[in-house]
Parts: structure tokens; sequence; C-alpha cells
């Protein structure tokens, strides 16, 4: 995890990221440094070099906004990096609430769920635990039972660079959807926990942590191979859940009349019917996320 220095640390990471021809500067054979020099994101900017060094030192934590539109000019960041940026100088006066321990899919949302046959539907908690799955989720792939933690799986269970045809572009999305989601008042132990355990455990994660690219989870494609019925386009909906710390709901579908929508088609005929005197129960037993999250 980061030291108490956010501000700083996100300025040289978008700087070490921005290179000299995306900012318009003339290309030199003698740089010794990766991406912009200070002097050069403090000229874009429009303050002193001094005086940008003390930013990424944290002398001045709280830069005015001007200032701030200044840097978010000079490295190109796009409104949700802005926004960021500005929570990082003027963050709240209280903490966001950690999601509490035992964290649960409520049952209606689990009913709701449970009543799509024709969209792959789970709930994902704050640390992108899989908190409640319907069936044809859970067909889709294991990775989406309740229990398994989205993040941990995309980077170490080496199935998902096959299951996911586009898992660059996946685990990119994923890592900056959760640096949105957590934001920059957080200091939540089961995530410092997952960050490090992640760090130490794969080169791709911590290349992507590092770069602090801040995305909120949103909606898209992605291009999944599925072991039974090939290759998937579907549409993927991130969706808020109110009156919860940060849980999302996640739906996949497909495009009517399209080769993916048979496919899943076929993929749901797969799935035994339930027995009768289940209907109404909750989809899933309610299961409770706790700081020791399922390992891969």
């Amino acid at each position: 995890m980061e030291s108490g220095n956010r501000l700083g640390e996100y300025l040289r990471a978008r700087r070490e990221i921005l290179t000299p021809e995306d900012a318009g500067l003339p290309q030199t054979n003698r740089r010794r440094v990766q991406g912009l020099r200070r002097d050069e994101a403090a000229s874009l900017a429009g303050i002193s070099t001094e005086y940008y060094l003390q930013l990424e030192q944290g002398d001045d934590p709280h830069p005015s906004e001007q200032v701030l539109r200044g840097l978010a000019r000079a490295l190109q960041l796009d409104e949700h990096a802005t926004a960021h940026l500005q929570r990082l100088a003027h963050p709240g006066s209280g903490r966001r609430r950690a999601a509490p321990e035992g964290e649960r899919a409520s049952a209606s949302m689990q009913n709701l769920i449970a009543s799509w046959t024709n969209q792959a539907a789970f709930v994902q908690g704050r640390l992108m635990d899989v908190l409640a799955a319907n069936p044809l989720a859970m067909a889709l792939s294991p990775i989406y039972t309740p229990g398994v933690n989205g993040l941990r799986a995309a980077f170490l269970d080496p199935t998902m660079r096959e299951f996911n045809r586009d898992w660059d572009d996946m685990v990119a999305r994923t890592v900056a959807g959760l640096r949105a989601l957590v934001g920059p008042e957080v200091d939540d132990p089961d995530l410092t926990q997952l960050v490090g355990e992640l760090s130490v455990r794969s080169a791709d994660f911590r290349r992507l942590w590092a770069r602090q690219d801040v995305r909120p989870k949103s909606s898209g494609v992605t291009l999944l191979q599925h072991p039974i019925v090939g290759p998937l386009d579907l549409q993927y909906e991130k969706l808020a859940i109110a009156g919860t710390e940060g849980q999302t709901l996640v739906i996949f579908h497909a495009e009517p009349g399209s080769e993916s929508a048979a496919a899943l088609r076929r993929l749901a005929e797969t799935i035994p019917a339930a027995p009768a005197e289940e209907d109404e129960r909750e989809l899933t037993p309610p299961v409770s996320i706790d700081s020791k999250r399922r390992q891969l």
C-alpha cells in the first residue's frame, strides 16, 4: 500500500507514465527518467519546479483549485482521474466506513438474480468478493461462485488468461475500478492484505497498481472463451447497489439475435433444473466474507 503522501504518490505515478510525445514536448536522446521530468510537469502546469517538488514530497497536501486544474491539464487526466486528484488534495472530513465484517448480499437481491435465466448475474462486495450468484453466472465460470475473490482470481488463477480473451484489458479495468471504488480515504486492513498479497505474487498486479489508474465500474463488452459453448462476446453492466458499502450488481448479457446469445442459451440448458421445493428458497446460502478470504 502507499504511504501517507497519497497526493505526491499520485502525481509521481501519473507523471512517470506520460511521455514527452504525449505532452507535445520535443524528444531528446539524453533523458534519464521515465516519463516527464518534474520541471516539465511543473512548466505544463504553470507552477514553479520548486513548488511542484513540494507537492510530490507532500509538503503542501492541499493545493488550490487553480493549481489542481493546472496539474490535471499537465498530466492529461480525464474527468475521473481529475476528481480523484481533487479528493486526494481535499479529502472529506470523515472517512468512509469499511465494509462490515461478514459482508452479505441481501435476500431480496439474491431472489432477484435467481429469477433471471437469460442473464448471468452476481453480487460483488467492495473488495470484489462474490457474495451471491445465479446458476448461469456459476455455469459461465467458477470464479463467479460465492466466496471467490474476483481480483485474486483474475491475477492468480492461470485459467483466466484462457477464459478472458481480453485478459489484459480486463485486469487493467478491474484494478482501476477497485481504485475508484475504495477512493483515497480508506484505511482498510483487508484491502491492505489483498493488495500486499497480490503485489508479492503477481508482477502484472504490481505494475497496474503502481499506475494508479482510476476508472469507476461501468458498462462495456468482455470477450470470453467458454470450454463448453465456445467464444462469447458479452455486454456487462456494473450497477452500484443502494444502501450498501460498495456492493455492485454485475450482469452479463448478449446482443439479441447474436451467436453469443445462442451460445448463452445453450449454456443455460446445461444447468440442472432446481427441485420445485427450492423455488422459494434463497438462491445461495448467505455468504460471509471475513478477512481470511478464499485463496486460489
